[in-house]
């Protein structure tokens, strides 16, 4: 046994001196001897834990993330949808979000709001900031059982509603779908569930209606999966959010969410949802060479404000649509 800041560390030995770390407030890590990585125990902690940073990888390139995925036998997951910047690095490996380094990414599920999801999110820490920076995670099932029991009902009953305004503020909508060619754009919404409406000064409008709650499609766990809060308008700096409105108009933000039957999510919910997410969170400082394995669909996460160079890659893969995810059109 071990000791951390955060009070005893437990140590398993596994064999082959590969060493499981457990310790309260703290993610899982597996200490590997090399650079071979053991993808059937990786897969096996990951279900039960749904969140495992491996460390003694050494990796040290966009590739190293490729060939760990492919260790673990992930199918890459194209970008698409994106809210921010990444640079590609090919085989489904990309660099991290473009978000300021002195703001934090509030806990999320990666692309919750796509009608196929990543089932798993792999992150490889090629260069670790000098301070922050961890990528934090959260478990959906306690998220869910700790909310409010009347917010998770309507939530539950009605799902949730994302608008995003596709102008010359934020991420364009040639860089979000991937092409500049509306008509491939159009057919991307219609089989991908987006109503989508251009608008006359050439910008897009697209509205997607999901659960809020699904069902673990290995487990059968009811899980909180969705980006009601971290896409929600009241999220953003609140003099870049009224510069915008004064610009463009209160129903023209970059993104905002909603309630299912088109209502406004209230700064109370935003606010609960945030405390219980913080209450949740766990988190590993990273190191060089580091490589976070999480359960997409169990496990959200989140990027602390940082100090120093920090050089995340990232892959989502295992693609999922789960049952009841997608909900229909407004009327």
């Amino acid at each position: 046994m071990t000791a951390t800041c955060d009070g005893p560390a437990v140590s398993e030995n596994l064999g082959d001196g590969v060493e499981l770390v457990l310790a309260e407030g703290r993610t899982p890590v597996l200490r590997v001897p090399g650079p071979d990585l053991p993808g059937e125990t990786v897969r096996a902690l990951l279900g039960r834990h749904g969140a495992l940073l491996v460390r003694g990888l050494g990796l040290t390139a966009p590739a190293d993330l490729g060939r760990a995925a492919a260790a673990l036998g992930v199918t890459p997951m194209t970008e698409r949808e994106g809210f921010t910047g990444r640079t590609d690095f090919g085989d489904g490996v990309y660099g991290a979000s473009e978000w300021p380094a002195d703001e934090p990414m509030c806990m999320h599920h990666e692309r919750s709001y796509g009608d196929e999801v990543p089932g798993i999110a792999l992150f490889g820490c090629l260069t670790a900031p000098r301070s922050g920076g961890a990528t934090a995670v959260a478990d959906a099932r306690t998220v869910l059982a700790a909310l409010p029991a009347d917010l998770v009902a309507r939530f539950e009953r009605d799902g949730w509603r994302l608008a995003r305004n596709y102008r010359d503020i934020g991420v364009s909508w040639t860089a979000s779908f991937g092409t500049d060619d509306a008509g491939q754009v159009e057919a991307y919404c219609r089989a991908h569930a987006l109503e989508h409406t251009w608008l006359p000064d050439g910008s897009l409008r697209t509205v997607q209606h999901r659960a809020a709650v699904v069902r673990h499609p290995a487990t059968g766990e009811r899980l909180w999966f969705n980006q009601i809060a971290f896409l929600n308008e009241l999220t953003m700096d609140p003099a870049v959010r009224e510069y915008l409105v004064s610009l463009y108009g209160p129903n023209a933000l970059p993104f905002t969410t909603f309630h299912g039957d088109g209502e406004p999510v209230p700064a109370q919910v935003v606010e609960v949802i945030n405390e219980v997410y913080t209450a949740a969170t766990v988190r590993e400082p990273w190191q060089a060479g580091d490589l976070l394995v999480v359960d997409n669909l169990r496990t959200a996460h989140s990027r602390e404000a940082y100090e120093g160079d920090r050089e995340i890659v990232a892959l989502f893969g295992d693609p999922v649509r789960l049952a009841g995810h997608v909900l229909p059109a407004a009327g």
